[in-house]
């Protein structure tokens, strides 16, 4: 990780102006691959669509595969032998207030073959001020579902729009155990954006960079995802940058960076 005094020489301001200037090239496009969660979360999706999108995503050794729960079943096997992981969304896309239909539904989608839980926050509880709900979410959704299941927080930066807000129901999950802050379900206006990813970013550093940051919403080119990868990788260092600490979640981002690699 490199050294956090990045974020005391220079503003959040001057850093994402910074990474909106840049544009990908075929060596962010190769770095970025192996980071993507591919994901299809339309809701019609089709058996025959669940088998294109694990096969895409094994033929490109991508991070994971992102799916409705309905679906894992048929994931599972599809990415059976691979290094692809499973994942799925639980309350979703509002982000409900009952934590224990959260926990109870994560531990039903570990049990149908997910190796990884994206789960909304409790957004309306956040925005009336009970910011330890996020953490109660993340402890109760980790007594479900054990130690070895990776859990993101979808935190809605886009709804929360507040960075104080954002910031403190970062660290209530990041105290609570969270694997990876996640920006956006991609179903509001305002998704991923690079002052939410700075706040974000400035809780890991808090946490010494053993939380991951995903960035999805809006990520749709290679050119938006290299902005966001500079931006990590001046504020982490790119030691930092592994499937384990990064990713971005996107339907249509592989065939852009498979372009212009």
């Amino acid at each position: 990780m490199s050294d956090t005094s990045a974020t005391g020489r220079q503003t959040i301001d001057s850093l994402v102006g910074e990474a909106r200037g840049i544009r990908g090239d075929a060596r962010a496009a190769g770095r970025i691959l192996p980071l993507l969660d591919l994901t299809s979360l339309g809701g019609s999706e089709s058996e025959a669509d669940i088998d294109r999108l694990c096969r895409k995503a094994v033929a490109h050794a991508v991070a994971a595969v992102c799916i409705h729960d309905r679906h894992l079943p048929q994931a599972r096997g599809l990415l059976a032998g691979s290094d692809v992981a499973l994942a799925t969304v639980i309350a979703f896309p509002d982000g409900g207030d009952d934590i224990l239909k959260a926990a109870d539904d994560s531990a039903a989608a570990v049990a149908d073959g997910a190796d990884e839980i994206d789960v909304v926050a409790p957004l309306d509880a956040a925005l009336s001020g009970d910011i330890e709900l996020a953490g109660e979410l993340v402890e109760s959704c980790r007594a479900a579902v054990g130690p070895d299941v990776r859990i993101k927080l979808i935190l809605e930066t886009g709804r929360l729009a507040d960075g104080a807000l954002i910031t403190a129901v970062a660290r209530s999950a990041v105290m609570a155990g969270v694997d990876f802050l996640k920006t956006s379900t991609g179903k509001i206006p305002v998704g991923a954006t690079l002052e939410a990813a700075a706040l974000l970013l400035a809780v890991i550093q808090e946490a010494e960079g053993r939380v991951g940051l995903k960035l999805s919403g809006g990520v749709r080119t290679t050119d938006d995802a290299a902005a966001y990868l500079h931006l990590v990788d001046r504020v982490m260092g790119e030691e930092w940058v592994t499937r384990d600490r990064l990713r971005f979640g996107a339907s249509g981002l592989l065939d852009d960076l498979l372009a212009r690699r």
